[in-house]
């Protein structure tokens, strides 16, 4: 049976209210997303709970990792409307064939989602903000600097996002081949020397020089598969603080190809920057080919980003789909290619983790410095890991975070 859907109606203002909902949640979902969800509905039969689902999700829902989340909002808002006397009951009584897979507790994003909207949980959500308001003794920056980027509420994630364009990477300078004149420099400049001699008409006035110091480059490399992407998103804009603090920062990421958008990081806007990051970017969430995506980073830009010196940042779960098959060839060759390879791993953050991946046993050996990052303070201990850039060392499986052989 098909609905005339009026987009002035009852049921049209509130699909708008659940669009809300779900971009106060952290979907990516704008007027003209609404519209044809309104319009889409009038194609269907909306009695059926389960035919509204998946019409809406084919809309509304972009990415495979949105869903678990889409889906929660979806039974929350319709069980709290169906409890209001606003004409939005439109389902079977049974509920239609639309059945979850197992019973899930609310997330806070979507908690504080729909508090936002007027719809429910206010209650939990301000219980929470008295509680943290009394503790008083730590700021909530501090309370963030420990918590897990995949745990955290959109307001966090907010908070979370300001606090790192304050993280500077003290990358300490290194002497290069060039060199520029200075009085108390320790090598005379002959070209100078007889340039002034020529000008004074015999006088002899030595000029001196000192080797220059520069930063080297900083190359990120950086995995944005499935397993990947809460991170990946949020160190997105870690790395966009960097790029435009520092000059000479080079950002690859991964999934099943490599993508360069270093171009795209550059612009000063962080919103700007991270939407042309995304339509740039075509293999979000999908698998992870590791192997083929530092075979190419080899073939293809090693070179061109990896002289004087580099620091190479790997941000990378080590999970590899092809199991690591080629990984530690190439591994070795982008590790003799770089000063130093820091293997940033979020799977470190657990007490009990053992590299028993093909994929992570193949990378470790050729790994300098491996370390945590999935909060605050992991990104603060990678900027004293930068500070000290002395010989390099490998890491072997019975050291703990940041050390290294």
């Amino acid at each position: 049976m098909m609905t005339t859907v009026d987009r002035n109606g009852a049921l049209a203002a509130n699909v708008m209210l659940f669009a809300r909902i779900l971009r106060y949640a952290g979907l990516p979902i704008g007027p003209g997303k609404i519209l044809t969800a309104i319009d889409a509905l009038a194609a269907i039969d909306v009695t059926v709970r389960a035919d509204v689902y998946w019409t809406l999700h084919a809309i509304l829902v972009e990415r495979h990792s949105q869903t678990e989340l889409y889906q929660v909002a979806f039974e929350q808002f319709w069980a709290v409307r169906s409890q209001d006397d606003l004409d939005f009951s439109v389902f079977d009584s049974d509920g239609g064939d639309l059945k979850p897979d197992i019973e899930r507790e609310v997330p806070r994003r979507v908690a504080e989602a729909m508090a936002n909207a007027g719809l429910g949980h206010r209650k939990d959500v301000e219980e929470r903000e008295v509680e943290f308001d009394s503790a008083g003794t730590w700021s909530a920056v501090e309370q963030l600097r420990s918590k897990d980027f995949e745990s955290m509420s959109t307001d966090e994630l907010a908070a979370t996002r300001r606090a790192m364009r304050r993280i500077k990477l003290p990358i300490p300078e290194l002497p290069s081949r060039r060199f520029r004149p200075h009085s108390a420099g320790r090598r005379i400049d002959m070209r100078a020397t007889l340039r002034g001699t020529v000008r004074s008409g015999g006088g002899i006035d030595l000029k001196c020089k000192k080797r220059t110091r520069r930063h080297p480059p900083l190359v990120v490399l950086c995995d944005i598969s499935g397993s990947m992407e809460a991170y990946a998103r949020m160190l997105l804009h870690f790395l966009h603080a960097v790029t435009n603090d520092q000059d000479r920062v080079h950002t690859f990421l991964f999934g099943t190809r490599l993508t360069n958008v270093t171009h795209h990081l550059s612009h000063t806007d962080p919103d700007v920057a991270l939407r042309r990051v995304g339509e740039a970017v075509q293999d979000w969430s999908g698998g992870t080919r590791i192997g083929d995506a530092i075979a190419t980073f080899n073939r293809q830009w090693s070179r061109r980003v990896l002289g004087q010196g580099a620091v190479v940042l790997l941000i990378s779960d080590g999970l590899d789909r092809d199991g690591g098959d080629g990984l530690g060839a190439e591994m070795e060759r982008l590790q003799k290619s770089c000063r130093r390879l820091i293997w940033l791993n979020p799977l470190l953050r657990f007490d009990g983790f053992e590299p028993k991946s093909a994929g992570v046993r193949a990378m470790l050996p050729y790994v300098d410095e491996f370390r945590a990052v999935h909060n605050l303070n992991s990104l603060t201990s990678l900027a004293d890991a930068l500070s000290l850039m002395g010989s390099a060392g490998r890491w072997h499986p019975d050291q703990k975070e940041g050390k290294h052989a």
